[in-house]
């Protein structure tokens, strides 16, 4: 499907089941500025490209965003859909306004463009969340008693904690933490030998796609085979890996799906839970309260089927349009030509960065395991913090520091590295996406050496709990009215 230039109109979605077999805009209405197109992702413009930030030692620089791991940048055309639609904006489902008719046409059927994006099941559910961590905890939520949960320590937290006995009283739920595998075929073995073991009962095995911390793309499909091998079932958290690889859950195996919109170019607020309805129907309702309910009356309370059964309050409209848009415009991509392009802006960074003596790059599986684009490294002698606002402050590049929601698996990397301090689980990420260029890179790598050489050029200070220039001219720009 070819992405029509020129403004739609939103009412004629209304004309057939699904506003998404329309063509979507890529610009609703005039650009606030000149259209910015990346030379391997045209097309897909980013909102910002190109922006300068202002430098502690002077002058200004090109923003190099290497932190799409932690959140992306709007697509452009999310940013003009959810523009369009606030002109639009109202109350979904019960509203008789033609406003109203047109936002729950585009909300419901926002549903399938996900589905699709994820080569989900014509039967699955999807189900509108926050977040990866929301939808996880919703998916465990609605576990059947006696579960038994099969969980690597190297997962994300938000595919890490959700499934405690104590979030389910009376349910029996059992939770086996597996520890950090050394290959892809060690994660196999570990899986076969719990599920193998675990106590009579449902299972659930939660994976992650690819890490957030190291990149590595672990090997799902087998992973699942070997679960329903089992009688297990597999939950799969694709927060980083939607972004940048595309996949199927019936290829994969995979019965749930879990993905953030702030990760996949759709920052509005929405993301989403895919997957098999049994356990979600069967389940009370996720959250009490009016959009759940079919009949309340004195004595009893009836809830919806799915999906309003898990959507209770007022539905983030505009969130799930972007999340649906960015979904759509993404699975229209030429992915095979994204991934490409993204390949060697990793081996830039990690061979980079692993040239660079005091420079560790962390990984569990080793050098040549494939891994989208993100790279955990640490810098001998410096302190993760000010290595980052260093980065900020002195070259304008962002990147992340810290544990990354990711406490053991980082505590163990250090520590197989024999990283100093290794407990306090500190590190450096720097993750690439749409919007990064060799140039990004490169200036990434040569700050990295500078630093690691000679150290930053400026002394830092702790305010507010965070390293800073101990002098520092810029000042935040005023954005909202409040700020006047």
């Amino acid at each position: 499907m070819t992405i029509a230039l020129e403004r739609p109109d939103l009412a004629a979605a209304l004309a057939g089941d699904n506003p998404w077999t329309t063509e979507l805009p890529a610009a609703v209405r005039p650009a606030r500025r000149g259209p910015v197109t990346h030379p391997h992702a045209p097309g897909l413009d980013l909102v910002g490209a190109h922006a300068r930030v202002p430098l502690a030692t002077g002058g200004t620089a090109e923003y190099a965003n290497l932190d799409h791991g932690a959140s992306a940048p709007a697509l452009r055309v999310v940013r003009d859909t959810v523009d369009e639609l606030l002109e639009r904006y109202a109350s979904v489902h019960r509203g008789a306004g033609w406003h109203s008719k047109v936002c729950t046409s585009l909300y419901e059927g926002s549903r399938e463009p996900i589905r699709s994006f994820v080569g989900g099941r014509a039967d699955d559910a999807v189900i509108f969340t926050r977040h990866t961590t929301d939808s996880f905890n919703l998916l465990a939520h609605c576990l059947p008693a006696r579960t038994t949960v099969v969980v690597f320590e190297t997962e994300h937290h938000a595919a890490l904690l959700p499934w405690s006995a104590e979030r389910a009283p009376g349910r029996d739920r059992r939770v086996v933490r597996l520890p950090a595998p050394d290959s892809p075929a060690h994660a196999v073995a570990l899986v076969d030998q719990a599920l193998r073991r675990r106590a009579p009962g449902p299972a659930l095995l939660v994976i992650t796609g690819a890490s957030n911390v190291t990149g590595e793309v672990w090997p799902v499909a087998e992973l699942a085979r070997v679960a329903r091998s089992r009688g297990a079932r597999t939950a799969l958290d694709a927060a980083q890996l939607a972004p940048h690889r595309p996949f199927s859950i019936t290829d994969l195996g995979v019965d749930y799906v879990a993905l953030s919109g702030h990760k996949l170019y759709a920052p509005y607020g929405t993301g989403a839970l895919i997957g098999r309805a049994d356990w979600l129907a069967a389940a009370p309702p996720y959250l009490i309260g009016g959009g759940a309910t079919a009949s309340v009356r004195d004595d009893a309370t009836d809830y919806k089927p799915l999906p309003d059964r898990h959507e209770a309050g007022s539905p983030n409209v505009p969130g799930t349009v972007a999340l649906a848009t960015a979904c759509h415009v993404l699975a229209t991509a030429d992915r095979e030509a994204l991934a490409q392009a993204e390949t060697a802006l990793t081996e830039t960074l990690r061979r980079g960065l692993a040239g660079i003596p005091g420079v560790t790059v962390h990984s569990l599986f080793g050098d040549r395991a494939d891994s989208i684009g993100v790279a955990t490294f640490t810098i001998a002698g410096q302190k993760p913090a000010v290595v980052a606002a260093a980065l900020s402050a002195e070259h304008g590049i962002g990147v992340r520091d810290g544990a990354f929601c990711a406490h053991p698996l980082v505590r163990k990397l250090l520590g197989a590295a024999g990283c100093a301090d290794a407990e306090n689980g500190q590190a450096l990420r720097a993750s690439v996406g749409l919007g990064t260029t060799t140039e990004h890179v490169q200036r990434l790598v040569q700050a990295v050496e500078s630093i690691a050489e000679r150290g930053p050029r400026l002394r830092y200070v702790v305010r507010d709990g965070r390293p800073v220039p101990a002098v520092d001219g810029r000042e935040l720009p005023i954005i909202a009215p409040w700020q006047r």
